[in-house]
């Protein structure tokens, strides 16, 4: 186990430090068409988590600056309304909201979709953005662990819980959830909560985003007839308060080589953005194209059998 383990380690190292870094966005971008951007967004409805900072903020932002009306999801009232201040500053759009819920609550959640259904509106876009990295094992009051409460159960929950009001943008609608490189390192695991006795934060945000990655290929494939697409996508390595917070070590070790949360966000808004034809439900997007779901003799692969058992688990959890 510890070989498997240190070559998944080394082939993500490697990997990433070739494809997820500020340089290799400018690479990459060389292959970007300017017109895939230049959609206008007026009458399209999009909901983003985690938007007061980072990913999230440069999202709401990007999808605002095109016309978009924005609801901005957000755990901190008071971060959340600095942040919607700042977009309509930056932006001129006024149709951009703040609704508060916390992500990792599946009451919260429950919540503010039963608040957000009771609009009626057709939601174009939902971008699952909110996460997680806590390093010691931290327990919900719902009596969640909470990267896993953050990242798999709220994203699930509302994900589900949403799916009336992405019907009713079809054909526009899609669900785009932000993974993680990091899940690279990680095969999928119905060990949700982390039951071992010594809690690694950075392997459980991996488990985490791996099981994204799995959730995004069943969505497509059990609503492949309700005309809703399903798309996950990584952002690469990008300077964010999360990352400078969670993992401070790495953040000073590659200062100056990471990405712009406008670069981080770029995938996220370019799924947005462009006609369903172009895309492909179900499948994982890096700097706009579709990129490997696993790194070749990682050993990460895994039978469809796990993610069935893992959605048995989260809809019982979140009471569905």
């Amino acid at each position: 186990m510890f070989i498997v383990k240190t070559l998944r380690a080394t082939a993500f190292g490697l990997y990433g430090y070739m494809n997820f870094t500020k340089s290799a966005f400018s690479e990459h971008a060389k292959n970007f068409k300017p017109e895939d951007m230049q959609v206008q967004m007026e009458g399209k409805n999009c909901i983003v988590t985690g938007a007061n900072s980072g990913i999230g903020f440069a999202t709401a932002e990007g999808l605002a600056s095109r016309g978009a009306t924005v609801y901005m999801v957000c755990r901190n009232k008071e971060r959340g309304e600095a942040a919607l201040t700042k977009i309509h500053s930056i932006t001129g759009n006024k149709n951009v909201y703040l609704e508060v819920s916390d992500i990792s609550s599946v009451n919260d959640v429950k919540s503010f979709t039963s608040r957000f259904c009771s609009k009626d509106v057709p939601v174009h876009v939902l971008v699952n953005n909110a996460g997680l990295l806590e390093a010691n094992r931290v327990i919900t009051p719902e009596g969640y662990e909470l990267s896993f409460a953050t990242n798999v159960l709220g994203t699930y929950t509302l994900t589900e819980l949403m799916l009336p009001l992405l019907e009713k943008a079809v054909p526009d609608a899609r669900v785009i959830t932000v993974s993680s490189g990091g899940m690279y390192t990680s095969p999928l695991t119905t060990d949700l909560q982390f039951s071992g006795d010594k809690f690694d934060g950075v392997v459980q945000y991996a488990r985490n985003k791996r099981v994204q990655i799995a959730l995004t290929e069943k969505w497509a494939e059990t609503y492949k007839d309700k005309g809703v697409g399903f798309y996950s996508m990584h952002p690469g390595w990008a300077e964010t308060p999360g990352v400078a917070k969670s993992l401070p070590d790495f953040s000073k070790s590659f200062e100056g080589k990471l990405r712009s949360s406008e670069e981080g966000a770029d995938t996220v808004i370019w799924l947005a953005l462009q006609p369903r034809e172009k895309l492909v439900s179900g499948q994982f997007y890096f700097d706009r194209a579709e990129a490997l779901k696993h790194l070749p003799l990682t050993g990460t692969k895994n039978s469809h059998s796990a993610i069935d058992s893992i959605i048995e688990k989260l809809r019982s959890f979140a009471g569905l």
